[in-house]
């Protein structure tokens, strides 16, 4: 099915089950401890042996040698496999960094090694007996050293750079002027689920069950780096732990799997420990941010500026921190500037909502500082700013966009008029208390997606598609989708996600899944629909399926009649063509935090959030709300605490496990509120819906920056904002 004209009144807009706030279907399986995750596979059949992976001690250099005869001659030890034994082996599409390294190493704890034993302590042991010589080069892992020697850099297929009308001149001239420069640290996805791997090899195909968020892209990726046809891959991933963009593309864990049960002659499974998640991995990379911001008294932007600066390894793409301020903010003159340096640290790529969430915790801190310049209150000026069209593309209109619907309703429910626009005269006992506020914006991304529909002699639909839910709630919203269009209860829908042999899906990220999945199990069951019609005999144009029945031409029909004669099969996929080109798509927010300072220590506490989001139709309410909420925590951590510790001189992450990143925990997080505006977006899909669930992280940051400020009266330009960065500038504590 193609869209290419807005949906009009279809059968999803009967909200007789999507729509509705709906538990999830596969939540028993995650309490009771029974859904299959990647390491926990239960097959019996398998009887897997153990691999543990060895990581490499430096980040730059050469293997000169490794003594592997401890390793092999210890006990249970079954094969060990290093790149010279696995032979010439490519490098995925999706990769930076080969997933094997030898002799070259291209940064630290790239996997150089596996050893396959009879039990994981077994493997563990004689990885530890592995004598690897090193010939160390030196290498560059400071960003902020790195950053004259930074080149210009393109955002995926998108410009690097843009610029519209005459920036410095606009900027040269405006009355009210913002210059600053704003940072922001690595950062870890931390997902609870490690990277994990079981391979099982039957003649020359090999099945793979693992944890990854795009199924199709991997398949490809596997069969790239091993050499053998795509078709001989299976990739099996029904359930995933937390993945946040860190589980998009293969890993190590996949490879040296596959690798290990060729070697051994059996099934092995391999799961990356804590510290090899942090640095063999990939992460947000660092950022450094110069934004330039011009306007007239009464508020107006007229010159706006965005340069960022970020680092890779040779080959890998920047951090596209300038994406949201092309399109957030009207300004006639405006200029983006993208940059990248070579770092020699492990893979940037990507993490919740990449380039939006750091570039808006420095853009709307920005804003911040200009409605102070200005003397206007922060929520006005957004107002005053806002734009119905792409600044950059004047003759190109937003297909929705309620940016000041959601900075109007989040204000009133706040209570925002309440606030004390002079910084550090609130306090709470010992706390010094303040509010801050920031736009959210995330794009609105389209993929094509495909499903197979199955409808059963009892009436029962199954959904098979290679979509997979990293614990969004998509096995939900697809079953309702597809009760909805079939007429069915919920409970008489059955779907199987997560499996290389279903038909290609969207897949999870970039909050493109919900909207494009869903779209392709409309567009199945609509062919499904055609087929019933058809089948039963009765006319297409008025159909209604509703109730376990099929209503035509004065005539009611059970639908499991259609499928008397045996079981009915139909596959279609979502096409997006045209309406992306013409319409920028994309979905708005506002984030209001309250903070309490302590004032003779300077700890922080987060007291109140609230985000309200615009994203078209929301599909499950109950689901959604959890997708923001974490979002939303995410966005404490980026702010108050995250940050990847760099050794500058060995060129890897020290604090590289949970105990020395620190995450949010539930005392951190107080009461969240989320409110979804009343919107549809026809342009978007047949669904009316858009993503949300990336849209929560982004403009937290700043505004819990923004809070800060207003409690304290110290304005913190480099994130996380400990308490070190405020202890000496604190006010006089009486």
């Amino acid at each position: 099915m193609k869209f290419d004209t807005p949906a009009a009144q279809n059968p999803i807009d009967r909200l007789t089950v999507i729509g509705k706030a709906t538990d999830r279907i596969d939540g028993p399986y995650k309490t009771t401890g029974t859904a299959p995750y990647a390491y926990d596979w239960h097959d019996p059949a398998l009887k897997p042996a153990y691999g543990f992976v060895l990581g490499a001690g430096i980040a730059k250099g050469r293997i000169r040698s490794m003594d592997l005869s401890a390793a092999k001659a210890a006990p249970g030890v079954i094969a060990v496999v290093t790149a010279e034994s696995a032979g010439q082996l490519g490098k995925g599409q999706y990769n930076t960094a080969p997933l094997l390294g030898g002799p070259e190493i291209a940064h630290y704890h790239q996997a150089v090694a596996l050893v396959v034993a009879e039990g994981f302590e077994q493997a563990r042991a004689a990885a530890a007996l592995i004598k690897v010589d090193y010939d160390a080069a030196k290498g560059t892992f400071d960003l902020a050293a790195a950053k004259d020697s930074a080149k210009p850099a393109k955002i995926m297929k998108d410009p690097g750079d843009t610029a519209v009308g005459d920036f410095e001149a606009a900027y040269a001239k405006a009355p009210v002027r913002v210059e600053e420069t704003y940072t922001t640290p690595d950062e870890a996805h931390a997902m609870m689920e490690p990277h994990a791997s079981i391979a099982s090899w039957e003649g020359d195909k090999v099945t793979l069950w693992t944890s990854n968020q795009m199924i199709d892209w991997s398949v490809g990726d596997v069969a790239k780096t091993l050499g053998m046809p795509k078709d001989k891959v299976r990739l099996i991933s029904p359930f995933i732990g937390g993945g946040f963009g860190g589980k998009l593309f293969i890993r190590s864990d996949v490879i040296l799997a596959a690798l290990g049960a060729k070697a051994a002659g059996r099934p092995v499974k391999v799961a990356l420990t804590r510290p090899l998640m942090f640095n063999n991995t990939v992460h947000r990379p660092a950022t450094i941010q110069r934004i330039r911001i011009g306007a007239n008294k009464d508020g107006t932007i007229t010159a706006i500026g965005h340069e960022s600066w970020s680092g890779n390894l040779p080959g890998g793409r920047p951090e596209a921190a300038v994406s949201q301020t092309r399109l957030l903010y009207a300004g006639a003159n405006r200029m983006t500037a993208t940059r990248l340096a070579t770092l020699d640290l492990p893979e940037g790529n990507a993490m919740r909502a990449p380039g939006e969430a750091p570039g808006l915790m420095a853009l709307e801190i920005a804003m911040d500082e200009v409605a102070e310049r200005l003397g206007m209150d922060p929520v006005q000026l957004r107002m005053l700013n806002d734009t119905q069209v792409d600044p950059e593309k004047p003759d190109r209109p937003f297909s929705k966009r309620e940016l000041i619907a959601c900075l109007r309703e989040g204000g009133e429910r706040f209570g925002w008029s309440k606030r004390v626009a002079t910084p550090g005269q609130v306090r709470d006992g010992r706390w010094r208390v303040g509010m801050g506020v920031a736009a959210a914006f995330r794009n609105n991304q389209l993929m094509t997606s495909g499903a197979r529909i199955r409808l059963g002699p009892d009436g029962t639909v199954t959904v098979e598609t290679d979509m997979t839910d990293i614990g969004t709630g998509t096995y939900t919203i697809i079953g309702q989708t597809a009760a909805e269009m079939m007429g069915v209860p919920l409970d008489k829908v059955t779907v199987r996600l997560g499996d290389s042999s279903f038909p290609v899906s969207s897949g999870s990220g970039g909050q493109w899944g919900a909207n494009s999945s869903t779209s392709g199990v409309y567009a199945a069951c609509m062919k499904l629909r055609e087929a019933v019609v058809q089948k039963l005999g009765l006319p297409a144009a008025d159909a209604v399926f509703a109730d376990g029945e099929v209503r035509s031409g004065g005539k009611s029909v059970k639908l499991a009649q259609a499928a008397s004669a045996g079981e009915i099969v139909v596959e279609d996929a979502i096409e997006f063509e045209g309406l992306a080109k013409k319409y920028q798509q994309s979905t708005f927010g506002a984030h209001f935090v309250e903070v309490g300072v302590d004032a003779a220590t300077a700890e922080i506490r987060v007291r109140r959030m609230l985000a309200v989001c615009a994203a078209g139709r929301i599909l499950n309410p109950k689901s959604a709300r959890s997708q923001v909420i974490g979002a939303m925590t995410m966005g404490v951590g980026a702010a108050l605490m995250e940050e990847l510790a760099v050794d500058k001189t060995r060129g890897f992450f020290v604090n590289h496990d949970l105990a020395g990143y620190e995450v949010p925990v539930h005392a951190d997080i107080p009461h969240q509120e989320v409110v979804f505006l009343d919107e549809v977006d026809p342009i978007s899909s047949p669904m009316k819906a858009k993503g949300v669930g990336e849209l929560g992280i982004c403009g937290v940051g700043a505004a819990i920056a923004n809070a800060v400020y207003n409690a304290t009266g110290i304005r913190v330009r480099d994130y996380p904002i400990t308490l070190d960065k405020l202890l000496e500038r604190m006010p006089d504590a009486a």
